[in-house]
């Protein structure tokens, strides 16, 4: 297999597989809390990403790091997974799938806007056009194609939807500093991360024997959409000539995900979901433009 097939191949796996988080969030939640859930799909992608270290011969290399190093994946493990999935699946459980879903890809929309003030960066007219064009997508998402209503099917849900982006924007812009291996330093984060999920879970909920289901779906998102697809998508990317066409993979997702959903959830998608997520998607693009 030449490099451009297996690049191809490493992006659209990690692909099909995060269009499959949002139906294992929604059927996942019939059976757990979103802390149950959190802390059990923390704990299997943590032990996962340590076992791909170890077949690696790289998990001695996580005991060598500095004191800075450390401390940073302290920050990085409070932002993701702890708060990051934390507020994702209270929005999952509050909203349907079809709607937080949608909502949590505005994450670039927020990054660009944060990397101003945090990364000195500046911001271009391109960029102003696609908060424009992707926030009417979330409104017409959130009111279900009444966005001069402003009645959101549920105003928590899409708040914490939307503040999870900001979560997410924050992991990413201070990831930045890590001059790690990257899966290296993700496992750091997790193991980090994990241990904030069990004592919030520990001093929060009454513990109890959790229901198999729970738990497959569970070890489907900690094995999936925290381990795999990270892994699956950093070879895609370090291994292609052209990033921005591979990046380009990711937008067949969210259209994917909303199939899932309706076959496998059950829900009936809105076209006003379907309007929403394309001017997501359009706003995102926007961001391309020279």
């Amino acid at each position: 297999m030449n490099l451009q097939r297996r690049v191809l191949l490493y992006g659209l796996s990690a692909v099909l597989l995060w269009s499959t988080v949002a139906t294992a969030f929604k059927l996942s939640l019939r059976y757990l809390s979103p802390i149950e859930l959190l802390v059990y799909s923390s704990i299997v992608a943590t032990l996962l990403l340590g076992a791909i270290l170890l077949y690696q011969g790289k998990l001695g290399q996580t005991l060598k790091c500095s004191g800075k190093e450390y401390l940073l994946s302290l920050l990085l493990g409070l932002l993701n997974p702890f708060l990051y999935y934390l507020l994702l699946f209270e929005a999952y459980a509050l909203l349907p799938a079809q709607q937080a879903q949608p909502l949590n890809y505005t994450w670039a929309i927020t990054l660009s806007l944060l990397a101003v003030p945090l990364l000195k960066q500046k911001i271009g007219w391109q960029h102003w056009l696609a908060l424009l064009v992707s926030y009417c997508g979330v409104v017409i998402i959130s009111t279900e194609g009444q966005p001069f209503s402003l009645q959101f099917t549920d105003g928590v849900g899409v708040t914490l939807a939307l503040t999870s982006t900001i979560i997410w924007s924050f992991y990413w812009i201070f990831n930045i500093r890590d001059r790690r291996d990257p899966i290296i330093g993700l496992f750091i984060n997790f193991f980090f991360g994990t241990i904030f999920v069990i004592s919030y879970y520990l001093l929060t909920t009454e513990l109890r024997q959790p229901p198999l289901s729970g738990l497959l779906g569970a070890a489907y998102i900690g094995a999936i959409e925290m381990a795999i697809c990270f892994v699956l998508w950093l070879r895609a990317m370090k291994q292609t000539d052209n990033t921005a066409k591979t990046s380009n993979l990711i937008f067949l997702a969210p259209f994917l995900s909303l199939i899932l959903i309706h076959f496998m959830v059950g829900e009936e998608i809105l076209t006003a979901t379907f309007i929403g997520l394309i001017l997501i998607i359009a706003g995102l693009l926007c961001q391309r433009l020279k």
